[in-house]
């Protein structure tokens, strides 16, 4: 190979001598464009490329000593190709040549570092020579030849490592490099380089050594950045480095994060044994507890008993409700909204309001839903908590009985709503419906009881003692309340006890199919992301007992979606299930195969499943299929991880919307709803808007529903403008007007100071308990007239495990408020960008506490604290900065 290329070379370097008189006219011409300068330094150059070929050694040391001194001093920065190279071009091929005919030597060695540089600009595509002359060359610096040097050899080693991988050839000689250069540019600023230099090699542990005080926070950024869009198992691989790098330099707090992104419970362990700072601690646990994740602190984490008890109530967010008031104060919110206030029918033209005074069921269903959700965790309302003597006359149950029997049950349950994580005192108010002799009510009771436990713990589980009497009585109608209780006020809790008396329902053969249903459902909840075979096991069997007619129920839909629960996010660990799915009756298979698949790469952005689920949209089956919808919102699930994949899948759902068949466009509207919960981007808002006057009605309704969840808790001007329409517009229509309803309480959601979106921490991390809850409730809006616009409205208080205050609340060292300045602005992408750019654009200052929209990133605007928190949002705990000087 090498004898060809050298013949190759030096013809090519001979080839004009044919016309010589040509050739000294063209080189004339030449010498004459140069300036005096470059003049010298090419006949100087041409001269050391003959000395170089001089038999006296002497001679060449001298000649290729000063070659390698012009080239090194031209090459330190690279604007355009340097001078000593250019002119030395046409010698590549000579000096080539010469190098083969040269004895071995030290200057054998140092005319191949200078060929390897000569490589640079003259070695043909694929022919990887620099990497080839270097590896003869001698050990010395590469650094010195200057970065473009350094990139081009860690191009050419990716391209040999593969090939040498495929060969199984040896590859310490490469690895020796990889070395050097990762060092090199480490030192230089160019971390993302060397980072994908090592992926390449596949040696991303070198990387732990590079690394120091300066430069750890932007690798481990662009770590954690590039884990996204790699493919399993090396995102996991990716983050674990990026784990081991913040605990080598006791960046407790962004260890934490990724510890809790890759679900590993070990981890986090030792992140707390690793730490000895409380109130670095502290700080772990109000991370821990927006992840809303059940974690128990043991005497190895944390030594002092006393310690202990505050952090595990931080973890279980006792003072959730108390810090959300503050900010409510803060922002002079506090006043009780009702529905009228919401709907604000006086805007409108006379047709509208004529009919709104009508006194039906439904309207009244809808107000109750909008005053629960609008006035969520206030603990006070116009309709439910009003005292008996106010001007609106009666007390508050004379709200309850203006609804129909299971209307009753939302009604009763939206208590638990309006007093959300106050459990003392939501406990008490609940407990006057207990004593109703009307079952509805005290199934309403039961959930309003587990909606006011929701993601708040408590020691001595009042949930549980009260809930767990019911969840066997004859009345189904208590039973569901019970068990639907049960599941959001444990969701991600993996009791023990629960699982044991639900999976005894389960595998009753007399209980009815709603309770199992619903049981089902609540045992993916609790069990969430668990992969638990026992609750999978049971949620199977029962699945396999349906009957034929059953099957057809749009709620015998609801177990698929349990099972898939379990497996929410974990990816290829679903496999097993996915098996025994396949045995299934043909009328659930495909249904349960999509739901499992979505389920199982939720958040992950897989794009290979992306495409899969595509695929199955993209058939034009006959009527009766259910599965395509799943599959849409499976879409949406693997594709909210990351900013890329979202706007992709966006248009990909534009294209279902051309081409579907029916049971896809009614899916369609609920995909895009989650893909942009709580974030009204214009794009999707105008296509809900178009598909809200759809001629069919599920299409319609689901649009609706969905501009609600984008605008959910945003009180967006123009989506509230748009519901405003819509309500005249569907006055006539009860069904529509109903789901209406329910959007504009959704955008208004807790006066617009909660959001729904489950992602947190600069959309890093994502709550399993939160998806589950979103997830749940859009598989039952698949089928509106059955649940929502049926008999389970309730269905849509699912949508709690999602709230939560979208607040930046500073505290001090004892966890009480502190009012400081805050910068709140656009998160601007800083990955991998040279120096120290700006983290937000666009920002204005506010003191704390204050709210953060979608895609808003804080930053403190005085440097009299510290955040312990890499992350400013939710609590975040300031310490006082020793250094820190006022001006005087």
């Amino acid at each position: 190979m090498s004898d060809q290329k050298n013949d190759a070379g030096t013809s090519q370097a001979n080839a004009p001598a044919k016309d010589p008189k040509k050739k000294e006219d063209q080189k004339k011409k030449d010498d004459e464009d140069l300036s005096e300068e470059d003049l010298a330094l090419k006949q100087q150059l041409e001269l050391y490329v003959e000395r170089v070929q001089d038999s006296d050694p002497g001679l060449q040391k001298v000649a290729l000593e000063s070659m390698r001194h012009e080239i090194r001093t031209s090459t330190s920065s690279m604007t355009s190709v340097p001078k000593p190279l250019k002119f030395l071009r046409p010698h590549y091929g000579t000096l080539k040549a010469f190098y083969e005919t040269m004895p071995e030597s030290d200057l054998k060695k140092y005319l191949a570092d200078i060929l390897s540089v000569l490589a640079l600009t003259m070695s043909a595509e694929g022919e990887r020579e620099s990497l080839k002359y270097r590896l003869l060359g001698s050990e010395g610096d590469i650094g010195s030849w200057g970065h473009e040097y350094v990139r081009n050899l860690a191009g050419e080693i990716a391209q040999e490592y593969g090939k040498r991988q495929s060969e199984e050839a040896a590859i310490e000689d490469l690895l020796e490099l990889v070395q050097q250069i990762v060092s090199f540019h480490m030192k230089h600023n160019a971390e993302p380089e060397a980072v994908d230099l090592l992926m390449e090699v596949e040696d991303l542990d070198l990387l732990i050594e590079h690394v120091d005080k300066t430069n750890f926070k932007r690798t481990c950024l662009y770590l954690t950045s590039a884990a996204r869009y790699l493919p399993g198992p090396d995102d996991m691989l990716v983050l674990d480095i990026a784990y081991t790098i913040y605990l080598k330099f006791e960046e407790f707090a962004s260890a934490l994060q990724i510890a809790l992104s890759l679900d590993n419970m070990q981890h986090v362990r030792q992140v707390f044994t690793s730490c000895d700072n409380q109130l670095k601690k502290m700080q772990f646990c109000y991370i821990l507890a927006r992840h809303g994740i059940t974690f128990e602190l043991d005497d190895e984490m944390v030594a002092d008993d006393d310690e202990r008890e505050t952090l595990q109530d931080i973890i279980n967010n006792t003072k959730l409700s108390e810090s959300y008031l503050t900010l409510a104060r803060d922002i002079e919110v506090m006043e009780p909204k009702s529905p009228e206030d919401i709907y604000k029918a006086h805007l409108l033209d006379g047709r509208a309001s004529a009919g709104a005074s009508v006194d039906s069921a439904r309207q009244n269903l809808a107000a109750t839903f909008v005053n629960a959700f609008v006035n969520a965790g206030f603990g006070q309302d116009k309709l439910m908590t009003a005292p008996a003597d106010s001007s609106i006359g009666g007390s508050s149950g004379n709200w309850l009985f203006k609804n129909k029997e299971h209307g009753k049950t939302s009604a009763a349950a939206s208590l638990g709503m309006i007093l959300l994580w106050d459990v003392d005192s939501g406990l008490a108010q609940i407990d006057k419906y207990f004593h109703s002799n009307d079952n509805h009510v005290i199934a309403g009771a039961l959930l309003g009881v587990g909606i006011v436990n929701c993601g708040v713990k408590n020691d001595c589980d009042p949930a549980l003692a009260l809930l767990s009497d019911y969840i066997s009585k004859e009345d189904s109608s208590v039973r569901i309340g019970a068990i639907m209780g049960l599941g959001i006020a444990y969701a991600g809790a993996q009791n023990e006890q629960i699982r044991s008396s639900l999976t005894l329902i389960l595998n009753d053969a007399k209980a009815p199919l709603d309770v199992i249903a619903f049981t089902a459902i609540s045992l993916g909840l609790i069990y969430v992301g668990s992969c638990n075979e026992e609750v999978a096991q049971a949620i199977i069997f029962a699945l396999m007992d349906r009957s034929e007619s059953e099957l057809g129920e749009p709620l015998t839909r609801l177990l698929p979606l349990a099972l898939g629960l379990l497996y929410l996010g974990k990816q290829e660990r679903v496999e097993a299930t996915a098996e025994v799915s396949k045995t299934f009756n043909e009328k659930i298979r495909k249904y349960c195969d999509m739901t499992l698949l979505s389920c199982a790469y939720a958040g992950t952005g897989n794009v290979l499943k992306v495409q899969n689920l595509l695929g199955h949209c993209a058939q034009h089956l006959e009527k009766g299929e259910t599965h395509q919808g799943p599959a849409v919102l499976g879409i949406a699930m693997v594709a909210m991880a990351e900013e890329l994949g979202l706007d992709m899948s966006i248009r990909s759902l534009e294209h279902l919307l051309q081409y579907g068949e029916q049971n896809i466009r009614r899916a369609v509207p609920l995909a895009l709803g989650l893909l942009c919960i709580s974030n009204p981007k214009v794009n999707v808002m105008d296509t809900l808007s178009r598909l809200s006057h759809d001629s069919d009605s599920e299409v319609a309704m689901a649009a609706v529903i969905s501009l609600g969840l984008i605008g959910a808790g945003t009180n967006n001007a123009r989506i509230a403008g748009m519901l405003r329409n819509l309500s005249s517009y569907y006055y006539k229509d009860a069904s529509l007007l109903f789901c209406v309803r329910i959007a504009q309480g959704l955008v208004h959601l807790g006066k617009g100071l909660l959001t729904l979106n489950p992602y947190h921490s600069d959309r890093f991390l994502l709550s399993p308990t939160a998806l589950a809850g979103l997830v749940t409730m859009l598989h039952a809006c698949l089928d509106m007239k059955a649940m929502v616009l049926g008999k389970y409205h309730y269905v849509l208080y699912f949508i709690v495990l999602a709230m939560q205050p979208r607040m930046l609340m500073t505290v001090d060292e004892n966890l009480k408020p502190l009012s400081v300045p805050v910068r709140v602005g656009q998160a601007v992408d800083v990955v991998g960008q040279a120096g120290r750019p700006k983290t937000i654009t666009g920002f204005q200052t506010h003191s704390t506490p204050v709210l953060l929209a979608a895609g808003d990133r804080a930053e403190l605007a005085t440097e009299k604290y510290i955040p312990l928190s890499p992350i400013l949002e939710g609590h975040v705990i300031l310490k006082e900065n020793p250094d820190y000087r006022e001006d005087s």
